[in-house]
């Protein structure tokens, strides 16, 4: 950095990102569990998945992010899916082979995949 201009644009940018965040009502979030514990377990390539299925798609209204620990580290990689006006779903014991199927039936189709879901485990 070279001056207090340059400064305030990074902030005003930095400042803008965190705004559409939080008013991105309209959007799907799918949110990775990138902690140790998720890592270990293969969170990467899910990630990597979900980012490839998302272009793939052309999916404007989803945003891929992660996240620290969830707490469930035996069921690790998890996934959340926030769905605008619809309850949290969490997915658990993913793998990148698993992803496809998510994004075409539950977010782009709206219909939730419960065999992957942190209900259907024993």
């Amino acid at each position: 950095m070279k001056s207090i201009a340059e400064l305030e644009a990074i902030k005003k940018k930095v400042l803008d990102n965190v705004n559409l965040r939080q008013e991105r009502e309209e959007g799907i979030r799918v949110v990775i569990g990138m902690a140790t514990c998720g890592i270990a377990a293969g969170a990467r390539p899910v990630m990597t998945a979900f980012l490839e299925e998302a272009n793939k798609r052309n999916l404007s209204n989803v945003v891929i992010e992660q996240t620290g620990c969830i707490g469930m580290c035996a069921l690790e990689p998890i996934v959340e899916v926030y769905v605008p006006g619809k309850e949290k779903v969490t997915y658990v014991k993913m793998a990148p082979e698993k992803v496809a199927k998510i994004v075409s039936d539950h977010i782009v189709n709206g219909a939730v995949v419960t065999e992957y879901t942190v209900g259907a485990q024993n």
